[in-house]
């Protein structure tokens, strides 16, 4: 994610349309009940809690009058008051944190959830990652920003909450202990009803625009810093990835250097973080330090007025000090707000850009995918938009019947992978009608094989259930493609696609084919890399094997090639039908043409 994308993003934000979206979300997902139970016991904990606070603050002026009077038998039995309502409280914190603790884990369950099965909607993944930054670190997003997004709304959530009921409750004992002050100022009297009601809004209230005026930066900070801790990430995950290409290469030395870049970014952001964490500091901690000294403050004059016992001075103090407090919430977690409004903002533009990788902008137009007659694919004036120009097909109607084998050829940079995803209904922008046969599948085999953890008759079978081939299909599959070795390690759970090489791995995806034996193959230039043993078995096993599979080979063309009875071009035209970047949803890239 580039900092120009960042910024706009960050720019972009609407707080109340994401919030909604959230919600919505939350509200739609299977856990909704769960969470509307755990909601109202926490109302309900939080509600008892604050009538036990407030027995707990009257208790103050019988205790303190009791040591005022050095009244010793008194100063006993508020002691055992003292333990009743410090065992109550006690048992209600932690049922309160048992509550909040499950309020998170379905939060995130439910949030996660909702992230997921949008994302892997059929074909919303891959137009996502090929729709610009959005799409860069989605794992990020939906694994640690939903964490922490669910995590921060419930520690505020719940927080605010319990301020705004201790609020309400408190303000009632502050005006009582108040409602009758007057100030007395030459031979004038001043009454200011519930004066300690008002001192405590003033109090919170200049703390608080302070903070705002002091930490408003903060929401850019931590999202900048969030964007740039994926990036470091995703380097990191990269080059894990490739470190056997890195290594022969000797590019160590030059991929330390892109990490540091990475790196420095991180520091960067983070620094700018820092300052703004420590400016806030100031007003936090310069207020948190003069409230201990507050309360007594505020109260004395109604104290040495005699309007009041010293164990009632105690009282209002405590009393002032959750007013206060409550009052102060947005002071106190102005810091933990603006880190929530940064992780909101990733985790909603997120969940935004996958559903709105399904829209249709205005800017293209769409290739029509229907369902046409069972036994033929049919294509017609197909034009393929990307920004380089449009790729098509030479021949403008096409018709290929079951068990046809098809050679599309091109010269390099026509777009032979563009056209393999458009054809598999991925690209969709451009024009014409591509018409697949109802009910029949279609097997898709991308240039880099996909081979997913697990065992090797998972691999083999993917995406189909494992009990859906009897065991001597697996065993007759690996023996046709000449992987007989592997048969004996067929139920072995393993990084296969670190366990095989590239040839290897090419082979494992034709057997694939042969032990599903699906009506239709669409192959991406995977027989020109092949051996040529290799690749003449392969051609074997579909003479043989598969007689009534339909093939669409997309490639080059070669004269060894009987297999295929047609051959149809593929051209470009740099000209036609360029699809403007801001078509695709986050400036979309069209695949590297090949």
């Amino acid at each position: 994610m580039n900092v120009e994308s960042t910024t706009e993003e960050i720019a972009n934000s609407r707080l109340v349309p994401q919030l909604s979206m959230m919600i919505g979300a939350l509200w739609a997902a299977p856990v909704r009940n769960a969470l509307l139970l755990l909601a109202s016991a926490l109302f309900v904990v939080i509600a008892v809690t604050a009538y036990g606070q407030i027995r707990l603050n009257t208790w103050n002026q019988p205790f303190y009058d009791a040591l005022s009077r050095h009244d010793f038998a008194q100063f006993l039995v508020q002691l055992s008051v003292f333990g009743l309502l410090a065992g109550a409280l006690l048992v209600l914190n932690v049922g309160q944190r048992w509550l909040t603790e499950t309020l998170k884990l379905r939060l995130r369950q439910g949030l996660a959830r909702d992230l997921i099965r949008n994302w892997l909607q059929p074909g919303r993944a891959f137009r996502l990652a090929n729709s610009g930054a959005m799409g860069v670190n989605p794992d990020q997003r939906m694994h640690e920003d939903a964490r922490h997004l669910t995590e921060l709304s419930a520690d505020l959530g719940i927080g605010l909450l319990q301020s705004s009921i201790l609020l309400i409750t408190f303000v009632k004992v502050l005006w009582s202990l108040s409602n009758n002050f007057a100030f007395h100022i030459a031979d004038r009297q001043i009454d200011i009803p519930g004066y300690m009601v008002w001192a405590a809004v003033l109090y919170s209230g200049s703390a608080s625009m302070l903070s705002y005026w002091v930490g408003r930066t903060l929401v850019d900070r931590n999202a900048l810093r969030y964007a740039r801790e994926a990036d470091m990430r995703f380097s990191l995950v990269r080059i894990n990835e490739h470190i056997d290409a890195i290594a022969l290469s000797a590019g160590e030395a030059d991929e330390e250097r892109r990490v540091e870049l990475d790196l420095n970014a991180v520091l960067a952001a983070t620094a700018r973080l820092v300052t703004g964490l420590t400016n806030l500091t100031w007003i936090t901690a310069g207020y948190g330090w003069f409230t201990l000294v507050a309360p007594i403050l505020v109260a004395a004059p109604l104290y040495f007025a005699g309007n009041i016992t010293f164990g009632g001075l105690m009282l209002a103090a405590g009393a002032f000090i959750q007013v206060q407090s409550s009052l102060r919430w947005f002071v106190d977690n102005f810091s933990t707000i603006a880190d929530w409004r940064a992780t909101l903002l990733r985790v909603a533009g997120f969940r935004r850009a996958i559903i709105e990788t399904d829209v249709l902008h205005d800017v293209e137009s769409r290739i029509a995918f229907v369902e046409g007659e069972p036994g033929i694919i049919s294509i017609d004036d197909l034009e393929i938009a990307s920004p380089a120009g449009a790729t098509m097909l030479a021949e403008k109607k096409i018709a290929i019947k079951a068990g046809e084998r098809v050679l599309i050829v091109g010269e390099s940079g026509t777009g032979k992978t563009l056209l393999f995803r458009a054809l598999a209904g991925l690209w969709p922008w451009g024009e014409g009608r591509i018409a697949r046969p109802r009910g029949e599948e279609m097997l898709y085999m991308p240039r880099t094989p996909y081979l997913p953890p697990g065992t090797l008759r998972e691999v083999l079978a993917y995406p189909a259930a494992t009990d859906k081939f009897v065991a001597a299909d697996y065993a007759h599959a690996l023996t046709r493609l000449k992987l007989e070795r592997l048969v004996p390690r067929l139920d072995i759970d393993h990084r296969w696609d670190r366990e095989l090489g590239e040839d290897e791995q090419q082979t494992l995806a034709f057997a694939r084919v042969v032990l599903h034996a699906p009506p239709w193959v669409l192959i991406d230039e995977i027989l020109d890399s092949l051996e040529d043993d290799v690749r003449q078995n392969i051609l074997d096993i579909f003479v043989a094997d598969l007689p009534r599979t339909g093939v669409i080979h997309i490639g080059r063309a070669d004269a060894r090639d009987h297999l295929f009875s047609r051959v149809l071009h593929l051209v470009k035209d740099p000209t036609l039908r360029r699809l403007p970047v801001p078509a695709v949803l986050g400036a979309a890239a069209a695949p590297a043409a090949a």
